[in-house]
């Protein structure tokens, strides 16, 4: 996690990214299984999902458990931090349907 200047660029710069967002919303719902994530995120390939998956969990927003199966199973969810920033993305979600409202019918 990179700290910047300003506590909004920090926050910014870690949740930036290819649905990086979106990820910790549905999340939010419960665990997921990789397969379930690439199912919810159809716009953005798998490789770039792996990717953001593992920022936010080098980030520690999201936690990754590997079970050990045959096949191997892994779930996704949300870490304590994760939890704790979700208020402020919901809040993010609302005024981007505010915005999106106004471009609409402008």
């Amino acid at each position: 996690m990179e700290k910047s200047y300003c506590p909004i660029d920090t926050f910014i710069n870690v949740i930036k990214g290819k649905r990086k967002g979106t990820i910790i919303l549905h999340l939010r719902q419960g665990d997921k299984r990789y397969s379930e994530l690439v199912r919810l995120l159809p716009d953005i390939s798998e490789r770039m999902l792996t990717k953001q998956l593992k920022e936010l969990e080098e980030d520690g927003l999201i936690l990754r458990t590997v079970f050990p199966e045959v096949p191997p199973r892994v779930e996704y969810r949300l870490s304590p931090l994760g939890q704790e920033i979700y208020p402020y993305l919901k809040g993010m979600y609302k005024g981007g349907m505010l915005l999106e409202n106004l471009i609409d019918n402008t």
